[in-house]
């Protein structure tokens, strides 16, 4: 069951069958007004409804997934009517803002914007410390959360659904469909995933790829799958440079077709917790452009990608550019090499047992103490 903040109250939930797999998953929505900065997203301020949510279910495990109001509402749930808490750190704390601040706004000091965030890692000790475990994807992040002093900290990295993103998706038919977003019949398909929010450095890929085409590129395009509150701003950036933004996708597989037939992935945001989209894209045979920090760093690998200086557009449009040329002699070793790296990593399901191992350990830990 999830508990998540709506526009207005559904106690009954709403039942959804799973993508992959036998079973189903229940939705309850809790009333809250929507986010200032993006209107789809609403705030989860009614932390007694969710205390009696919870009392009602009597989960075996509570997860919390937000260091934020959520944390409170679960945080309120009696000791006796759930098994164990844990906390979920699968998004980057509120210090990311700080660093796009810093180099929106340099004119502001690195050590006031640090000063302004590091007293809010108080609250997040506070949760870990009385949650049972706290399971982090990536190890830059075990590494960031282990400076604040953060207990309990596992690293768990996701699991990616190997058979939906495969290389086996590329295919004339789905290079057709992928240039038909764009109106070519041909062209140099460079596409980025995520949410158009400003954590997430479109600027700099927007900036990036136009002096990657000044550079002899000019038949190359840019496809960026997402949606967000900074796409009008980042339609303006574009200007009339052929970047192309077909929305957020919900079909799966399609978006798989259209990385498997794709020519490069450009990634800008340095604050990713795992860098999901970037795994998915090179179990797909893609090559990847990303920066040298965060999650997206992890996933680099030498033999099929090229990073760049985070926060640097020039910097990355000089990577493309090495991938272009590494591309252009060798396409086939390179497209292997990124879907052999993305193969080390679990599956969605290896993911999930594992996770449900350590669970039961520790709810056996608890039944141990009582």
């Amino acid at each position: 069951m999830v508990i998540a903040p709506g526009a207005k109250d559904d106690s009954a939930g709403a039942t959804h069958d799973l993508a992959s797999g036998p079973g189903s998953a229940r939705v309850i929505r809790v009333a809250g007004p929507a986010s200032p900065y993006d209107p789809s997203y609403h705030l989860l301020l009614n932390t007694s409804k969710i205390r009696d949510l919870i009392a009602a279910e009597k989960p075996d495990v509570l997860e919390i997934h937000s260091p934020y109001m959520a944390a409170v509402g679960a945080l309120r749930a009696r000791r006796g009517t759930y098994g164990i808490r844990t906390f979920q750190w699968h998004s980057d704390f509120i210090d990311t803002y700080g660093g796009v601040l810093e180099d929106k706004a340099p004119f502001l000091p690195r050590a006031a914007i640090t000063t302004a965030t590091y007293p809010l890692w108080s609250l997040v000790r506070s949760i870990a410390r009385r949650c049972d475990a706290t399971l982090v994807a990536s190890a830059w992040q075990v590494g960031k959360l282990a400076a604040h002093g953060v207990p309990n900290v596992v690293h768990r990295p996701f699991g990616i659904e190997h058979e939906t993103f495969s290389t086996k998706r590329a295919s004339d038919e789905g290079r057709r469909a992928l240039l038909d977003l764009t109106g070519r019949e041909s062209a140099f398909v460079c596409v980025g995933i995520g949410r158009f929010a400003i954590e997430k450095r479109w600027d700099l890929v927007i900036d990036a790829f136009r002096a990657f085409r000044s550079k002899g590129h000019d038949d190359a395009v840019l496809v960026l799958f997402g949606d967000g509150p900074e796409r009008k701003r980042m339609q303006e950036r574009a200007g009339d440079a052929p970047v192309f933004m077909p929305g957020f996708s919900k079909d799966r597989v399609e978006l798989a077709t259209h990385l498997a037939n794709a020519d490069m992935l450009v990634h800008g945001c340095p604050f990713e917790t795992f860098g999901l989209s970037i795994a998915e894209a090179m179990s797909c045979g893609l090559p990847a452009v990303v920066p040298d920090d965060g999650g997206a760093n992890e996933m680099h690998d030498p033999e099929s990608g090229e990073r760049y200086a985070a926060n640097d557009a020039a910097s990355c449009s000089e990577a493309m550019l090495r991938l272009f040329d590494r591309i252009s002699l060798n396409t086939r070793g390179l497209r292997t090499s990124a879907s052999r790296a993305a193969s080390r990593l679990p599956s969605i399901f290896d993911h999930f047992s594992e996770q449900l191992g350590l669970y039961e350990r520790l709810l056996a830990s608890r039944r141990e103490a009582k």
